[in-house]
C-alpha cells in the first residue's frame, strides 16, 4: 500500500500554500546554474514532483510566473517575492514535473540533497564540499 503522506509548504507571506504526496517526489538536488543562482539568491535547492499531483492554494492570485528562458518558467509570490517553482516546457525528462523549492517546504521534510547539477556554472564565492555527486548537467 502506498504511503500518502503529504509535504506542505508556502511562500514567506503565506499567500501561496501547496502540498504534494511525498511518495511522488524525485530525489532532491542543488542547481548551480547562473539563472538559478540569480533566481534564488544563491543555489536553487529543489525537489521534483508531478505537476498534476501538486495542489496549490492561491486565493489572492499571488502566484506569478516569469519566463526565464525559452524552455522554462519560474513561479514566485507576487506579494513577498518568494521563489517557489521551476517548470520546464515539455522537456522529455521533465514532462509533467515541477521543481519545488526545498526552502519553502514545512519541516520536517525527511528529504536530503542527492546531487549538485550545473556545477560548471557555480559561483566563485563558495565550494561544494559535501561529497555528493557533481554533474555538469541534470
Amino acid at each position: 500500500m502506498r504511503n500518502m503522506e503529504n509535504l506542505t509548504g508556502q511562500c514567506l507571506c503565506g499567500a501561496i500554500k501547496f502540498s504534494c504526496p511525498k511518495d511522488d517526489l524525485k530525489p532532491a538536488d542543488a542547481c548551480h546554474c547562473s539563472q538559478c543562482r540569480r533566481w534564488s539568491g544563491h543555489v536553487w535547492a529543489s525537489v521534483n514532483a508531478p505537476y498534476s499531483a501538486v495542489m496549490i492554494a492561491d486565493e489572492k492570485g499571488a502566484l506569478k510566473w516569469h519566463r526565464a528562458s525559452d524552455y522554462a518558467r519560474r513561479g514566485f509570490c507576487g506579494n513577498c517575492g518568494s521563489s517557489l517553482f521551476w517548470q520546464a516546457d515539455g522537456l522529455d525528462k521533465h514532462k509533467d514535473r515541477i521543481a519545488i523549492a526545498l526552502g519553502a517546504l514545512d519541516a520536517p521534510t525527511g528529504l536530503a540533497l542527492t546531487e549538485h547539477i550545473f556545477i560548471t556554472d557555480k559561483g566563485d564565492y563558495y565550494c561544494i564540499a559535501d561529497g555528493l555527486p557533481q554533474k555538469d548537467k541534470f
